[in-house]
């Protein structure tokens, strides 16, 4: 019996796909396959992801040592033009820094605000979005009217007041020690009703359901039929939503490094090197601004093909492939 017992569960476990079978057998994964627009900027966010968080590995110089910058090696052309300097393959910046190295790093910077400002956002957008669509009349009320007050004023502006008061009241030097920590603060706070107003659409469909009366019947609390039942339920959306934030909040950090509210120089991002190059473009020094330039558009929109792309197939309306 024993013996008998022992079989069937070891055919069972046989039978039974695993995670990774299941993955590869489902519609996401075979789209992907199918959509080279989608694989082709997966591919390349991947390789600049990894590139960027292993700068300290990789990076030929840290543009983050004082001992490694001599001013005298400032503004040297990329190793395509005359006057270049072999140990500098993209050239270097006003201060006599790699720009290769330094983008590495701005990338990487810039990486880090998007991704944690969209988690910001995300965990904010969540409780808001699931406790407004769950709960319904006051509590929906007055968090969608917060939210629409929120809409109401764009990120950048947000941003700039915020920003150009902190460091009136409290000086450039803090506000320097604290720009990373900041600039995730203020994007994150600035863009969560994207995902409240997201969430609570879908939340009010799903709340209507039978296993949501089923956990209710069975008395289960309200956190763990919002947080455990409805949630998993609504994160297709959630998914679509942060490809795009994360493209949205790289832009609204290169736009306020670019105003001078962003990175300070010492910890560059891309958009404060595009910012420190910007007065050197007209004077010959081209490459300080136009490079990360590039880099920037390239990441963002790599980052924004993947997010019409999980757009696409995740709603089953759009799908034509």
């Amino acid at each position: 019996m024993n013996q008998t017992n022992n079989s069937n569960s070891l055919h069972a476990e046989i039978a039974a796909p695993n995670a990774l079978q299941r993955f590869r057998e489902s519609h996401f994964w075979h789209s992907f396959k199918r959509d080279k627009v989608a694989s082709i900027s997966f591919t390349i966010f991947i390789i600049m992801a990894i590139l960027s968080f292993a700068a300290p590995l990789i990076a030929p110089f840290d543009p983050y040592d004082q001992m490694q910058i001599d001013i005298m090696d400032s503004e040297l052309p990329p190793i395509w033009e005359e006057e270049s300097d072999e140990r500098f393959m993209l050239g270097t910046d006003a201060q006599g820094r790699d720009l290769l190295s330094t983008i590495l790093y701005g990338t990487r910077i810039s990486l880090t605000i998007g991704i944690c400002a969209v988690l910001l956002q995300a965990f904010l957008g969540i409780i808001v979005g699931l406790s407004a669509g769950y709960f319904g009349g006051k509590i929906d009320s007055f968090l969608m009217r917060l939210a629409d007050v929120q809409l109401s004023f764009s990120t950048l502006m947000v941003a700039i007041i915020v920003l150009a008061v902190f460091q009136a009241a409290f000086g450039t030097e803090l506000y320097q020690q604290l720009a990373l920590f900041m600039l995730i603060m203020v994007i994150g706070i600035a863009e969560w009703p994207q995902y409240a107003r997201t969430i609570r659409a879908s939340v009010l469909a799903e709340r209507k359901k039978e296993y949501v009366d089923a956990a209710r019947v069975i008395g289960f609390r309200s956190p763990r039929i919002m947080f455990k039942h409805i949630l998993p339920n609504t994160l297709s959306p959630i998914l679509v939503i942060s490809t795009v934030q994360i493209a949205n909040a790289i832009i609204s950090e290169a736009a306020l490094s670019f105003l001078g509210l962003g990175m300070p120089v010492s910890q560059p991002s891309l958009g404060s090197l595009i910012s420190s190059g910007f007065e050197y473009i007209f004077s010959g020094s081209w490459w300080i601004t136009v490079i990360p330039g590039i880099v920037l558009i390239v990441l963002v929109l790599v980052v924004n093909l993947l997010g019409d792309w999980m757009r696409d197939v995740l709603n089953p309306k759009l799908y034509k492939g």
